[in-house]
């Protein structure tokens, strides 16, 4: 940061209450009003360096005390006080911080040349054209601090001249770039020898308000073609600068830390934000997207603002990782922990551009890996958000079956997390363990998952039975070249013809109860079950003595209802 000292004199100004008065012999026979402020001054030194205090001092004679109101001048009280300084020598400091309000002071007084020479608009303006412009952090503290005087700066043409500079740095091959950058992400040392990354310049630029922050990324966008990535960034830092963060915990909607008005400025700056993120696809990375469509449920951004981040999230669906998204929900009246809601939208919105670019995907093209990634992915979640204890059944099973069939090559990762969600929910009802069950294939489940959960007590008896016959003859398909193959062989239509009992009583009992099997149907099943092995096992038990192994096999399933019926 650059600074520049004008006068010699020491500071004679002293402060009583409402009133600055500068240390003299002589008498003060000028008063100027600032809002609440007064000033008691004298006519010389000032008249003279001001064209305006002139003007309005003509008609009075030099005896005269003379009262004017200045509410108006740009700066206030303190920028006024700067050029009255000038005017009578006292030393003052200028650096970017306050030259924007002096500037635009003397300017409102008239301190030019064509009153006196070498007066305090010449003086500001080298010290613009020659430090501050020329610096990297000036031009920015300077373009910040127009947005208290936006109509002047833009009339005196500071911010033009501002961006101008600030863009050109940007636009500055990274080995020519020699000034001082603020660049604290991890891992990054600065050192002489290391290069310049191609970002250096976005955490500099999160220091401006929203509307200058965008008058700076228009016009490095229409000076040159950056990449895409860089501009997602530069968006990046800045939303991590200056919108809340939902990521940690879930926002206290009570707490009032965030005023309405906060609240509307966050939501701007999100919006802002929304429109300039680059079309290119990569751009912005899917977390990055995701994390932002979280801040908009949590500031009520505008439908437009969420249905364009679901869209864009959805286009990337396919990059995200687990952590991606685990999101808070942010509705207060949401009981449970993650927002399953946002997932669910944003899966919803690959789906459609997936089943409009493949509706009958080949096994090995690209669009049949996403879909199994995606699976793979979503299955994933289940399992997190399954440990919430607050969960509704309902939203787990609407986002598991919004997957279609092809997404999941096996069903492991699915009874996973429904294996997790019975075992956090001891409590929930027999219809919605069925209504959980029914999403999963036995046929799509490896041999380890279905003998856990053969022995699984939580799930229900007639999941329990779909997995033990698809297990068992799955068993007698792969053990074909054994000697007691035959005997299974034989065996597989007392089984077939038990099951197909089994499934008409359900269906039977289903129709009367409204899809709801009472205890007493299913003990019935079971005793139907266990009649038709042991009767199949004994009228075969004495073909061969080696086919005792065999029945002894057979007859796991009756062990198996004897257990959970003691139980």
């Amino acid at each position: 940061m650059k600074f520049m000292k004008i006068g010699t004199k020491p500071d004679t100004f002293y402060t009583e209450e409402a009133t600055r008065t500068v240390i003299s012999d002589i008498p003060s026979d000028l008063t100027i009003r600032i809002n609440n402020v007064c000033f008691l001054l004298h006519k010389i030194p000032l008249v003279p360096k001001c064209g305006l205090l002139q003007r309005l001092c003509s008609d009075a004679d030099d005896s005269d005390i003379v009262t004017i109101d200045l509410h108006d001048v740009p700066g206030g009280e303190d920028a006024f006080e700067l050029c009255a300084k000038f005017c009578y020598g006292i030393t003052i400091n200028l650096g970017a911080h306050n030259f924007v309000p002096a500037f635009c002071a003397a300017k409102f007084l008239r301190m030019t040349e064509s009153i006196e020479k070498g007066n305090f608009v010449l003086k500001l303006e080298a010290f613009f054209n020659s430090c501050i412009l020329e610096g990297w952090k000036d031009s920015i503290v300077a373009l910040q601090t127009t947005i208290n005087l936006p109509e002047w700066s833009e009339n005196l043409g500071i911010i033009r001249r501002c961006i101008d500079s600030i863009v050109e740095k940007i636009l500055t091959p990274t080995s020519k770039v020699s000034w001082s950058y603020t660049y604290t992400r991890p891992g990054y040392i600065k050192k002489q020898h290391q290069s310049v990354p191609k970002d250096w310049w976005t955490e500099d630029v999160s220091d401006l308000d929203i509307d200058l922050f965008r008058c700076i990324i228009t016009a490095v966008r229409s000076t040159y073609i950056p990449p895409p990535q860089l501009i997602g960034e530069a968006l990046h830092v800045y939303a991590c600068r200056w919108l809340p963060d939902t990521t940690k915990s879930r926002p206290l909607h009570s707490s009032g830390s965030q005023t309405e008005e906060s609240r509307e400025k966050s939501r701007r700056i999100l919006e802002s934000i929304v429109s300039m993120i680059p079309s290119d696809r990569g751009s912005v990375s899917i977390g990055f997207l995701l994390k932002l469509l979280s801040i908009a449920n949590y500031l009520g951004a505008s439908p437009v603002t969420k249905t364009e981040l679901i869209r864009k999230a959805g286009l990337q669906f396919e990059e995200a990782t687990l952590n991606d998204m685990l999101f808070p929900s942010q509705l207060p009246t949401d009981q449970h922990f993650y927002d399953i809601d946002l997932v669910a939208a944003v899966l919803e919105s690959y789906l459609v551009l997936w089943r409009r670019q493949s509706p009958l995907p080949t096994e090995n093209s690209h669009m049949a890996r996403s879909i199994r990634k995606i699976g793979k992915l979503i299955d994933s979640y289940l399992q997190v958000v399954a440990r919430d204890v607050n969960m509704p059944i309902s939203k787990l099973v609407s986002l598991a079956e919004a997957l279609p069939d092809v997404a999941r090559e096996d069903h492991d990762g699915l009874y996973k997390a429904i294996n997790i969600y019975l075992k956090e929910h001891p409590d929930v009802s027999k219809a919605d363990k069925k209504r959980m069950c029914r999403m999963l294939d036995c046929q799509k489940l490896s041999p380890e998952v279905r003998a856990h959960a053969v022995k699984n007590e939580r799930l229900p008896l007639r999941t329990v039975v779909q997995v033990l016959f698809f297990d068992q003859e799955s068993g007698s398909r792969s053990t074909t070249h054994k000697p007691e193959s035959i005997t299974r062989a034989r065996q597989a239509p007392i089984e077939a013809e038990a099951k197909e009992e089994c499934d008409k009583k359900v269906q039977h009992e289903g129709t009367k109860s409204s899809s709801r099997v009472t205890e007493t149907s299913e003990r019935e099943i079971q005793k139907r079950m266990e009649a038709k092995m042991v009767r199949g096992d004994s009228e075969k038990g004495k073909e061969r003595k080696g086919e005792t192994n065999s029945t002894a096999k057979m007859m796991e399933p009756k062990q198996v209802f004897q257990r959970r019926s003691s139980r």
